[in-house]
């Protein structure tokens, strides 16, 4: 697909990233085709992903499958599920060592004509702030914007970043886990097994 092929060629960002404190190149990290049917929105890859090359490489990936209900064939089987993040390559680390943001330029360049490719879709789990803002036009903080998810469902659910960072955010929000991943699993086994 030539849009895949223009994604995974994009440099944009290049002078960016080599400013940032791991002075990395572009690698950007292409995951969908046009069949598939679940959409899982994301923010950026991390390092270990920009190192393996596959999207959710990582123990925030492992944690976002057991969210899904669903194991590693399944959420890597690009004909069932597209995974699309705000931003197509990692942004890097700040002097610190924290995640920089996604740069919405890479949003504003690809991101609508990847939705179009995407006719298929029938449930989008939208995972952290970056990409609740961008897909549910909402400017609220990621615990209203995820406690709201009847608000969405059953067509779109919004979920914490699976992070080990948000662990103490899980602990705090024991509704996440009792409500939430219960409806999110249904709807998911709905849309894979229709």
């Amino acid at each position: 697909m030539k849009l895949c092929n223009d994604i995974k060629a994009c440099r944009i960002c290049a002078g960016r990233f080599a400013a940032t404190h791991t002075a990395h190149s572009p690698r950007p990290i292409v995951w969908f085709t046009p069949s598939a049917r679940i959409l899982i929105a994301g923010q950026a890859p991390g390092m270990r992903v920009h190192k393996s090359g596959r999207p959710f490489t990582d123990p925030s990936g492992d944690r976002l499958r057991q969210w899904l209900g669903i194991d590693d064939a399944c959420f890597y089987d690009m004909s069932r599920i597209a995974i699309v993040p705000m931003a197509f390559c990692f942004p890097g680390y700040d002097g610190k060592g924290a995640d920089l943001p996604p740069p919405k330029i890479c949003g504003e360049t690809w991101h609508d004509n990847v939705m179009e490719m995407l006719p298929n879709i029938r449930l989008r789990v939208i995972v952290g702030r970056a990409a609740q803002r961008f897909h549910l036009q909402t400017k609220a903080g990621v615990t209203d914007t995820v406690r709201n998810w009847r608000a969405h469902a059953p067509h779109s659910f919004a979920l914490p970043h699976p992070s080990w960072r948000n662990t103490g955010w899980l602990k705090k929000n024991p509704w996440f886990d009792a409500e939430v991943l219960p409806a999110l699993q249904d709807r998911v086994q709905e849309v894979l097994n229709d």
